[in-house]
């Protein structure tokens, strides 16, 4: 059980039970106020609050209405003017008339949205990390921004955001709502609730013994705020800097409506995760390190390592990307370069490896240009005591990455009999063993992080378009695509997504360095194959298109090109006339 200590103090005639957690004595440390939303009370933060009271003063508080704290039976003493006053007389009560970091989640965060537009709401607020918890008058300013210039994206985006919301209609509706949640507003039946939508651990789910009565009151947020926001929307800045936790999952709130935030708040960072609603009870440790993070880098006035807030910072209106981490191998050339560029136009902080260190800077100079943090490491991907080194850099410097892209490889054509051992262990290394080794590496630090991510490995349409000439090239591809097959559904159930890539004919540098095994002028036949693929004409760009939209959706297996679709079919519908096809000499 979490000790809190209790010491109530008092905003106008409602009497607030406030808590702290830990040490709060000393003034040296900075002091945190969470706030709760509906149906909590402030045991939301029982597993959060001993994170945070390592380095800081810990206080939350029963908002008005809810746990220990008074009920006025007036729905007009729950708007949020009213609300944002008791947290400003919390903040002046633990910090002597000081400020205070507020960390808000759900209701909380709504509330707290309303202090942090207060004029002079910086005096008494450091910083804010809202979480699950927009400011309404943004909302209705985005509303009416959907509905006023219809197209059928925004059309699209609002309906989205009103079947997430329409239980709100629901709970405005006295008497029927009150009754329902007397009747069904056990502690058994929410708890399953939350595991049901959101996979909840049981055992990090903590209520007050209020539980049923706190549904019931808390329902007058509904009824004294929404409407009258949404339609006369009075959106204010704010010289508060301001993190929002943005879960991509949560089944109340769509990811868009944030997406004005940027032109409200001068000082904007955004997060977002595949995760949903109740992240304090779900992924608290998450949550904990991402406050942390950000309430030190106000504090300090710089960032710190691990480094995932600056790469968070919003400048102006998010893109699909905006806040991530990716992590390319090969990014020196071709598609590993192409897909560096996509990925930071996109918004992503870029972590270029190559065994060529000055092709990879020249990328991260490209990226840099579009505005996006970028970073460069030598590696040998063969070697995976060098992989397993680099993925423990990259997690102590920069974070546990979103999106890894496997991307380094060799070629080797000719006969599979004429090769030579060292040629064959060279390319098993590079292919197949690099990009298990990568996958493994940031697999199991997306697993700890908890909170998902997406690992792309490229095989190839070699993988399922056998070829005497390719024997041993299409073994590592396939062994690629199986492996990256088993290793997604290994890690689906955390949210981890893997894709395998299968190009095809792609104009790259990759066939100016391929051995042929058995052919003696291997600068004649490097030739034949270059300007082959160079008449084919389908350039690296197109590849990473692609692999941007494996990221976004997900996608297990993608063909890239004609000849790579086409391929792929006919191996899974007409195996026998891939190997017709494969007895072809296709370098003469």
């Amino acid at each position: 059980m979490t000790d809190w200590q209790r010491s109530d103090i008092t905003a106008g005639s409602v009497r607030i039970a406030t808590y702290s957690y830990g040490e709060t004595a000393s003034t040296d440390r900075p002091a945190v106020v969470l706030v709760h939303g509906w149906p909590d009370t402030h045991h939301l933060w029982n597993a959060v609050a001993p994170q945070l009271a390592e380095k800081y003063r810990v206080f939350a508080y029963d908002t008005r209405g809810f746990g220990e704290t008074d009920r006025p039976e007036d729905v007009a003493d729950y708007k949020l003017d009213v609300l944002a006053e008791d947290l400003f007389a919390v903040i002046a009560a633990v910090t002597d008339g000081g400020s205070a970091h507020v960390v808000a989640h759900d209701w909380g965060s709504v509330q707290a949205w309303e202090a942090v537009t207060t004029p002079g709401a910086e005096k008494h607020i450091t910083s804010f990390t809202s979480v699950s918890g927009p400011n309404l008058d943004f909302l209705g300013e985005w509303a009416r921004a959907q509905l006023s210039s219809p197209t059928p994206g925004t059309i699209a985006r609002a309906l989205s955001q009103v079947a997430s919301s329409a239980y709100t209609g629901f709970f405005q509706v006295p008497g029927v709502s009150d009754a329902f949640f007397r009747t069904f507003g056990s502690e058994k039946l929410w708890t399953e609730f939350l595991h049901a939508i959101e996979g909840t651990p049981r055992e990090n789910v903590a209520f007050a013994s209020t539980l049923r009565e706190d549904m019931i009151n808390g329902l007058k947020l509904y009824r004294a705020n929404i409407r009258g926001k949404l339609v006369s929307p009075d959106p204010r800045q704010t010289r508060v800097p301001v993190l929002e936790v943005v879960n991509d999952r949560d089944i109340a709130l769509r990811p868009a409506i944030y997406d004005r935030t940027y032109t409200h708040a001068a000082k904007l960072w955004r997060k977002s995760s595949p995760t949903g609603h109740w992240l304090p009870y779900t992924k608290p440790d998450y949550l904990a390190a991402t406050a942390s993070e950000f309430i030190d880098c106000i504090e300090n006035g710089s960032s710190s390592e691990p480094n995932t807030i600056d790469r968070a910072r919003q400048f102006g209106a998010p893109l699909p990307l905006t806040g991530k981490l990716a992590v390319i191998t090969g990014a020196g050339s071709g598609i590993g370069r192409e897909t560096a560029y996509s990925l930071a136009a996109l918004g992503c902080e870029v972590v270029l490896a190559d065994i060529d260190v000055s092709a990879a800077e020249e990328t991260a100079a490209d990226c840099k240009s579009m505005g996006v943090l970028t970073n460069v490491y030598s590696l040998d991907v063969s070697k995976t005591p060098a992989v397993n080194d680099f993925a423990h850099t990259v997690r102590a410097k920069h974070g546990v990455p979103d999106i890894v892209i496997n991307n380094a490889g060799i070629g080797l054509g000719g006969s599979a009999l004429e090769a030579s051992e060292e040629q064959i262990d060279r390319l098993i290394d590079i292919n197949l063993r690099g990009v298990i080794s990568g996958s493994r590496a940031f697999a199991r630090q997306m697993v700890e992080r908890g909170t998902g991510g997406q690992i792309i490995n490229l095989a190839s349409a070699a993988a399922f378009t056998p070829s005497r000439e390719l024997g041993l090239y299409s073994a590592t591809k396939a062994g690629v695509l199986m492996f990256s097959e088993s290793l997604r559904a290994e890690l689906a159930e955390h949210r981890i997504g893997v894709s395998a890539i299968c190009p095809g004919i792609v104009h790259t540098n990759i066939t100016t360095a391929t051995e042929y095994a058995g052919i003696a002028d291997q600068d004649a036949i490097r030739a034949k194959v270059t300007g082959m693929y160079e008449r084919r004409n389908f350039t690296p760009d197109r590849v990473a298109k692609d692999i941007v939209a494996a990221i976004m959706s997900n996608r297990a297996v993608v063909p890239v090109t004609p000849e790579a679709k086409i391929g792929y079919r006919i191996y899974r519908f007409i195996p026998w006339a891939s190997r017709i096809g494969a007895r072809q000499k296709l370098t003469g």
